[in-house]
Formats: structure tokens, C-alpha cells, sequence
């Protein structure tokens, strides 16, 4: 049976305060399920940025988009996200990785060592592993301090075999880390793996993908001598909201891509198609 849609947008800069916190007022007056925060020095620091989101909504789920292992003391960082967790009323999603592909630069800047890939591979591991201690611990306390009593969903964002591995053993939610101008076709390797590693567990993992695009306009981040991203890549999606919609349809039926994500540059344009496939 194909799971529900849901849609999230992802943000982390804003020029003030009141222009955060009303983008997540927005995201969660247009639909969307949950505002995603990147883990990057240049946008704003995710944790901070869900806990003030959480504070001025109050459906809109708040995660991480995804928080960097390499640079993060595990078992500090659980301790704060089972704070958020309570402050937000049990609206906290976890999503971790082992950097993207800048993710050495800011580890450098910060004075942490990056690792090997194995190394950073077994760093989320430890994370996941301390998250959901922290809300274990938190279950037999006198004093509980979270909300979501089995922990919050984890997301892991991969697609080599290494993280595919881990998130077929740890993942609730597992985000397809696919090069931008893949085609759709070329979804179905890594979610065969997926479905390979994880056997019976598959079914109960929500498989969620990015979209880069929504329309015939490229993000204006994107330089102009850059703009040649293939019109056959699965994350540029494209026509009117019945048709963009339709693709979506086909993809979850297809594949299970059941969790769509984008930047919150489109969170209007993809507002339409939304509503349209909402509780489908």
C-alpha cells in the first residue's frame, strides 16, 4: 500500500528574525509537513533556526536537512535535540549524513578533523546510536524532557553503498542523495539497493527525494554558466500542477518516493500540487 504524501521545504537564511519566523508560518499555511534546515556555515545554525520555527507554528514539523556527523559530538548533540523535541511539542525530525561534498571545508574552519569515509560513515552511526539513548533515557525518567517517547524519525541521506547500508539498518526515513541531473530512470538503482538491503524493513521506510527546480526557471543561486541541468533530471519538475502532480503520482506508485522536498524559493510554485495530492 503506498504511503501518504508529504512535502517539506528547505531553508536557512533569512535577513532577519521576523522574516524566519514568518517563512515558517508560510510553509505551514501553503501544506507543507515539515521546514528542513541545512547544516552549513553560511546558513543560519539549524538547531537554533528549528526552535525558533517551532515556536510560531504549531503543525509544521521542524528537522535537519541534514546535520553533518563529521563536525558534531554525538552525544551533545542528542541532548539538544531531545530539548528541541520537547520545546517543539514533539514536532522533531532527524535527518544526519556524512557531508556533502563542502562539508570538509566547514570542518576544517571549525577545527574538527573531517575522517575518512568510513570514519564519517561510523560517526552517523554513533549519532543515531546517542539520539535515540537520549530519548530512551528520557522515557524512565522522573523528569520526562521529550516528547516523542520512541525518539524522533531519523533520516539518512546516501546513495553509495555505504550509507545505503546503514539506512537499510537504522533509517526511518531515507533521502535519495542522487547527483542533480539524474534522470528518473536512474532512481531506480539506488532505491533497488535500498529495497535489496533492507528486505521486510523496506516497506516501513519513507523514501524521500529533493527537487532542484519547479518550473521552467532555475534557482537564480545557480550561476548562469551552470544552467545546462539535463530537462530529463528527476529533481527539475515541470508543466502545469496536474501535471506535475501526475509525475509525483507515478514516482511514489513506481518507486515509493512518497516525501518531496525543495527549496523554500519554490515553496509557492510547488504550493498547488501540494493541495492537489494532499492525503493521497
Amino acid at each position: 500500500m503506498s504511503k501518504e504524501f508529504r512535502f517539506g521545504i528547505v531553508a536557512g537564511l533569512a535577513p532577519d528574525a521576523a522574516a524566519w519566523t514568518q517563512t515558517a508560518r508560510h510553509a505551514e499555511d501553503l501544506g507543507y509537513s515539515t521546514l528542513l534546515v541545512p547544516d552549513t556555515l553560511g546558513t543560519l545554525p539549524p538547531l537554533l533556526a528549528m526552535t525558533a520555527a517551532a515556536t510560531v507554528t504549531t503543525t509544521l514539523r521542524v528537522g535537519t536537512f541534514v546535520l553533518a556527523a563529521p563536525y558534531r559530538n554525538p552525544r551533545l548533540l542528542a541532548h539538544e535535540l531531545a530539548g528541541l523535541d520537547f520545546l517543539s511539542g514533539g514536532r522533531l525530525e532527524v535527518g544526519v549524513g556524512a557531508g556533502r561534498p563542502a562539508a570538509e571545508e566547514d570542518a576544517l574552519a571549525l577545527g574538527m578533523p573531517y575522517g575518512t569515509a568510513g570514519e564519517r560513515v561510523a560517526l552517523v552511526r554513533s549519532m543515531i546510536g546517542e539520539v535515540r539513548a537520549a530519548f530512551s533515557a528520557s522515557r524512565t525518567s522522573a523528569i520526562r524532557t521529550t516528547v516523542q517517547r520512541q525518539g524522533p524519525p531519523i533520516m539518512i541521506a546516501g546513495a553509495g553503498p555505504r550509507m545505503l547500508t546503514l539506512a537499510a539498518e537504522e533509517a526511518d526515513i531515507v533521502a535519495l542523495a542522487v547527483q542533480a541531473d539524474t534522470p528518473e530512470e536512474g532512481l531506480r538503482g539506488p532505491v533497488g539497493t535500498l529495497r535489496d538491503l533492507a528486505g521486510a524493513r523496506f516497506d516501513d521506510i519513507e523514501l524521500s527525494m529533493n527537487l532542484l527546480q519547479v518550473g521552467d526557471e532555475p534557482p537564480p543561486w545557480v550561476p548562469e554558466g551552470l544552467r545546462s541541468t539535463s530537462a530529463q533530471a528527476a529533481a527539475i519538475l515541470r508543466g502545469s500542477p496536474r501535471e506535475m502532480a501526475d509525475t509525483l503520482l507515478r514516482r511514489r506508485d513506481e518507486l515509493g518516493l512518497s516525501y518531496i522536498t525543495v527549496s523554500g524559493f519554490f515553496a509557492d510554485a510547488l504550493a498547488p500540487v501540494v493541495e492537489l495530492v494532499a492525503g493521497r
